[in-house]
C-alpha cells in the first residue's frame, strides 16, 4: 500500500478561514464592547480587554491548527500532522476508528477518532466537517478504514 495524505480539501479549508474569520469579528466585538464599557467606567473592568485577546489568540490557534493538520497513512502506521506536532500510531495500537458528533447550539460537526490500546483516544487531524453526509468526510474516513483493515489483517 502506497502512503498517502490525508486532509481537508480547498474547500473544507477555506470555510475553516472563513469560519475563523467570523470567530475573530466575534471577538473583536467582545473586546471593542469591553473597552467601551472601560472608557463609561474607567475604575472599572480594563482587564476584560486582555481577557478576550488571550481567548481569541487560543482560539485563532485552534482554527488554524486545525484547519492545517493532515494524516499521512502509511503502511504500518499513520502519521498525524500539525503545526506544533508531530505523532506517528502503530496500526496495532489501534482498537477502533470511529466518527463522533459534537452538538452547539447552532449546528453540529463531526470528527474521526482513534482509539488506542492504552484507552486513550485521539482526533485525526484534517479529517473534520461541519455538513451532513460531506462526501468528502465519507471518503476520508472510509480510506482510513480500509489503511487499518489492511495493516491489521496482515499481522
Amino acid at each position: 500500500m502506497p502512503e498517502i495524505w490525508v486532509g481537508l480539501d480547498v474547500a473544507a479549508r477555506r470555510r475553516n478561514w472563513w469560519w475563523t474569520g467570523v470567530l475573530t469579528l466575534l471577538f473583536a466585538g467582545m473586546a471593542a464592547s469591553a473597552l467601551l464599557a472601560k472608557a463609561a467606567d474607567p475604575s472599572g473592568r480594563w482587564w476584560w480587554a486582555g481577557v478576550v485577546g488571550v481567548l481569541w489568540l487560543a482560539s485563532l490557534f485552534y482554527m488554524i491548527n486545525r484547519g492545517y493538520g493532515r494524516t499521512l497513512l502509511a503502511p504500518d502506521r499513520m502519521q498525524f500532522s500539525t503545526l506544533v506536532c508531530r505523532r506517528s500510531i502503530p496500526w496495532s495500537e489501534i482498537t477502533k476508528i470511529e466518527p463522533r458528533s459534537h452538538q452547539t447550539r447552532d449546528g453540529a460537526w463531526w470528527e474521526v477518532r482513534v482509539h488506542r490500546a492504552s484507552g486513550r483516544s485521539l482526533a485525526i487531524p484534517g479529517i473534520f466537517t461541519s455538513r451532513r453526509g460531506d462526501e468528502v468526510f465519507e471518503g476520508n474516513l472510509t480510506v482510513v478504514r480500509e489503511y487499518w483493515a489492511r495493516a491489521t489483517a496482515l499481522e
